[in-house]
C-alpha cells in the first residue's frame, strides 16, 4: 500500500491545470501547492505555527544539510523530523543531489554516487542512492525524493531573472552539454532503481522519481518513460531553473508534464517566480518549492502583485503604506509600514527579515489560493486582475 495518494478534484476547461488533494500519513494538502523551504528543519525566522498560519500545508526539508548536521541518526532518535521540529503536517525531503551540485565546486561524481567535501568542516562525504534513502528513511518525511544527477546548464544560457544566474558558475561548455545531459539521465535512472530497492518504508513514505534531460526534449521523453515504468507514487521534473531562461524552462515543462501519470502528483523542483508557477500549473504541474520568498526576504526584497520592491531603497524612508495593502500577513495586516521595515533592515534588527519572510511566504500562499480558485471557476481573469507580475514576469 502506498503512503501517498492523489485525488483529482477538478480539471480546468481550457488548460491542463488541475485542482487536487494529496493525501499523506501526516494529513492532506491542496494542489497546486507551494512548499516553503525549511532547509535545516526550520523555515528561517518562522515558528512552525507561523508557517501554518500563513497557509502552508506542506514544507520541504533538505537531506544534504540534515545528513551533515545534526545527522539523521540523531533526528531519528529524537522521534523523526515531524516530532523534532514540531510540525505535524506533511513534509517533503529532497535527496541531496541538487545541493551537491550547487554547493560543492569539488564534487566528484561517478556511477556509484558523489564524493564531496562537507561545506561545514571540509571532511570527505560520500552520498549514494542507498545512503540518500537511509537518511530520508530516518528523517521520516512523508514524501522522499530519489537521488539523481542534476546536470548544469550550458554556458551562455543564463536566465533572464536576476536570481536565476547564481548557478551559472557551474555552467559547462555547450559542446559538452549533450553528453553530460545523457549521462545524467542514464545515471539518474540507474539510481532510481537502487533508491526503490533500498527504500525501507514504502508504506509510510512515498518515493518520487525525478525526470532529467536538460533542455533536450527527446531525452526528457526517454527519461520520463523509464521513470514512470517504476510505478511510483509521484514524479518530479528536475534539472530546470539551473541557469536557463524562462523560454527554455517553459519548453521543458510543457513537454514533460503531460508525460507523467495523471493519477499521481507532479512536482516541478526549485521553481520559482509567479510567472514560472502559472506557466507550470497550466501545463499540469501540482507542486512547487523555491527559496526565493525566504532568501529574498532576508535581503529586504518583498514580493507584491506587481513585482518585487527593495525595501532598503531610500524612496521608502517616509512611505507609510504596508508592503501590499491587500495582504493579510503579520507585516501588512499588523500595520507595519514600508518606512518602519526599511528602518529595521538599516538598523540590522532581526524583526525586519522575520516580518518580510512572513509577508513573502503569505504572498505565495495567497497567489496559489487564487490559482486554485481560477481553476475551480475555469476563469483565469482573476490572475490577470490580481497578480499582474505573473503575466509580466515582474
Amino acid at each position: 500500500m502506498t503512503a501517498i495518494r492523489y485525488e483529482l478534484k477538478h480539471q480546468d476547461a481550457t488548460t491542463a491545470a488541475r485542482l487536487g488533494v494529496v493525501h499523506t500519513p501526516h494529513g492532506s494538502f491542496d494542489t497546486p501547492a507551494f512548499m516553503p523551504v525549511g532547509t535545516q528543519a526550520t523555515v528561517k525566522g518562522m515558528f512552525p505555527d507561523m508557517v501554518a498560519a500563513i497557509g502552508a500545508q506542506i514544507i520541504l526539508g533538505n537531506t544534504y544539510h540534515l545528513m551533515l548536521r545534526p545527522g539523521s541518526d540523531l533526528v531519528s532518535r529524537m522521534g523523526g523530523l515531524h516530532h523534532w521540529m514540531r510540525w505535524n503536517k506533511p513534509i517533503l525531503t529532497d535527496s541531496g543531489g541538487f545541493q551537491v551540485f550547487s554547493l560543492s565546486d569539488t564534487a566528484r561524481i561517478d556511477d556509484d554516487g558523489v564524493t564531496f567535501k562537507s561545506h561545514l568542516d571540509g571532511s570527505t562525504v560520500v552520498l549514494t542512492p542507498r545512503r540518500s534513502m537511509e537518511v530520508q528513511n530516518q528523517l521520516g518525511a512523508d514524501i522522499i525524493m530519489a537521488f539523481d544527477d542534476c546536470p548544469p546548464a550550458p554556458s551562455g544560457g543564463a536566465g533572464d531573472d536576476d536570481d536565476s544566474t547564481s548557478l551559472t558558475r557551474h555552467a559547462i561548455d555547450p559542446r559538452d552539454y549533450p553528453r553530460r545531459v545523457r549521462e545524467a539521465c542514464e545515471r539518474s535512472l540507474r539510481w532510481l532503481g537502487l533508491c526503490k530497492t533500498h527504500h525501507q518504508r514504502p508504506g509510510e513514505q512515498g518515493l518520487f522519481g525525478i525526470v532529467q534531460g536538460g533542455t533536450d526534449l527527446e531525452l526528457r521523453s526517454w527519461c520520463a518513460k523509464r521513470a514512470v515504468d517504476h510505478d511510483l507514487p509521484g514524479y518530479a521534473i528536475g534539472g530546470v531553473a539551473v541557469g536557463e531562461g524562462f523560454g527554455e524552462i517553459q519548453k521543458v515543462v510543457r513537454h514533460t508534464a503531460p508525460l507523467l501519470p495523471a493519477d499521481r502528483p507532479r512536482y516541478l523542483m526549485g521553481v520559482g517566480y509567479e510567472r514560472d508557477i502559472l506557466m507550470a500549473v497550466q501545463a499540469g504541474v501540482d507542486m512547487f518549492d523555491c527559496v526565493l520568498p525566504t532568501r529574498n526576504a532576508r535581503n529586504a526584497n518583498a514580493f507584491t502583485p506587481t513585482g518585487q520592491i527593495r525595501l532598503r531603497n531610500a524612496q521608502f524612508a517616509e512611505d507609510c503604506t504596508p508592503i501590499d495593502p491587500g495582504c493579510d500577513c503579520p507585516a501588512c495586516g499588523g500595520g507595519f509600514s514600508r518606512s518602519y521595515l526599511r528602518h529595521l533592515f538599516q538598523a540590522q534588527e532581526m524583526m525586519g527579515p522575520i516580518l518580510v519572510t512572513a509577508h513573502n511566504l503569505r504572498h505565495f500562499q495567497r497567489y496559489l489560493l487564487d490559482i486554485r480558485r481560477a481553476i475551480a471557476q475555469n476563469d483565469w481573469s482573476l490572475i490577470a486582475q490580481r497578480w499582474p507580475a505573473a503575466l509580466s514576469g515582474g
